[in-house]
């Protein structure tokens, strides 16, 4: 089936922060709460948490999120072309993304995003008419609150007080996993909505701003300014993410405690820099398309992609798979993630390919449009 003439930079983005949650995520799937948390015994297996906690964690979940946000103004420009309510269409993708990620985070993995975007989607739809210096305000006023949840959450989990990062039990048998995520996941909810809800507001507001603007748009002065802002993004991103890495999958600063708490607090401002920084990379060099064409339609259909990139762990971690829960650092995981969610995307690539989108996408653009399903859609976020 042809490919439709889509945004290549949109299909490369959708494509970088598949890999990139997925190697955030499988370590959570694949070892006990205690060996995420804590730092990891060998040398290269804490180079591996280090290099993960610095370049990978926050900062590709608020790409996808900053795509969510982009998502709005492409779809509302869509509706009105057609003559639809704007607002009935995206009121029926967010309850079904809410019908996904619950049945995701009970049955694959219960640190579930969908949830999470379709309730901050409900929030971001009253500022869809806000002019980009609106919206770029409130991006920045989410990096303080984000730096406050954190202060907030970096004061509570020594305490036990906030529930500790998903664990969702893979090593156990499929009705034993289930069981297990059912319980948890109300707690692991809360947890992201504190850890990961400012972030993600963040980037909505800043891809929705970005719509308005002609971001993505051939020729587009963004390409220039993106070249003019990277190499002071990398200098203010990288130290901050470091900082945090140190002490998020590190030793740490030896029991300092206010260091430590400033450098886990970081990642509230260091995560959206070393995002745009990511972002301004792929706009400079992807403006042109360069994937292969089953690795862009997994962009395209990137909520299947994700969901199978759980599907997939959970055969390799769980008992009824392969049984490896526990029994890989995160040296072999950092690897086994990249092979995992390309895995993910080559299946899913492969099915769009033959039946024109994934699998649930297909559900949920015809929940989205009332059963009144478009042959080439708009390039709305997915998730």
């Amino acid at each position: 089936m042809p490919v439709p003439d889509r945004n290549s930079t949109v299909d490369t983005l959708r494509t970088a922060a598949l890999i990139g949650i997925c190697v955030v995520n499988l370590p959570f799937m694949g070892l006990p709460q205690g060996a995420v948390l804590t730092a990891p015994d060998g040398l290269w297996n804490q180079a591996a948490a280090l290099f993960t906690g610095i370049f990978f964690e926050a900062k590709f979940f608020m790409l996808f999120s900053f795509l969510f946000g982009w998502g709005i103004e492409i779809q509302q420009r869509s509706a009105e072309r057609a003559g639809a309510s704007a607002g009935r269409r995206y009121g029926r993708r967010l309850v079904m993304l809410a019908l996904f990620g619950i049945a995701h985070a009970i049955f694959v993995f219960s640190g579930d995003i969908l949830v999470l975007y379709a309730l901050l989607g409900l929030l971001i739809w009253p500022f869809r008419r806000a002019r980009p210096g609106v919206l770029a305000a409130i991006a920045a006023g989410m990096v303080l609150v984000s730096c406050l949840s954190l202060t907030w959450l970096a004061t509570l989990l020594p305490s036990g007080a906030v529930p500790l990062p998903p664990g969702p039990g893979l090593g156990g048998s499929y009705d034993e996993a289930v069981l297990a995520r059912l319980a948890e996941w109300p707690e692991t909810l809360v947890f992201l909505i504190i850890l990961q809800g400012p972030l993600a507001f963040c980037a909505y507001a800043a891809g929705l701003a970005a719509a308005k603007t002609g971001f993505f748009e051939p020729g587009s002065p963004w390409r220039r300014h993106c070249a003019h802002a990277l190499p002071w993004l990398l200098m203010a991103g990288l130290p901050l993410n470091i900082a945090y890495g140190y002490v998020a999958n590190g030793p740490g600063f030896g029991g300092n405690g206010l260091a430590d708490l400033a450098s886990f607090v970081s990642l509230g401002l260091g995560a959206p820099v070393l995002a745009a920084a990511y972002l301004c990379v792929i706009r400079l060099v992807f403006e042109r398309p360069r994937l292969p064409q089953i690795l862009v339609l997994a962009g395209r259909n990137s909520l299947s992609a994700y969901v199978l990139q759980g599907v997939i762990a959970g055969f390799l971690f769980g008992a009824y798979g392969l049984g490896l829960f526990g029994l890989l650092g995160h040296a072999a995981l950092l690897p086994l993630s990249v092979v995992v969610a390309l895995a993910a995307m080559l299946a899913v690539g492969l099915y769009a390919r033959l039946f024109g989108r994934g699998p649930l996408e297909v559900v949920l653009r015809r929940v989205t449009y009332g059963g009144q399903v478009r042959r080439s859609g708009g390039e709305g976020a997915k998730p």
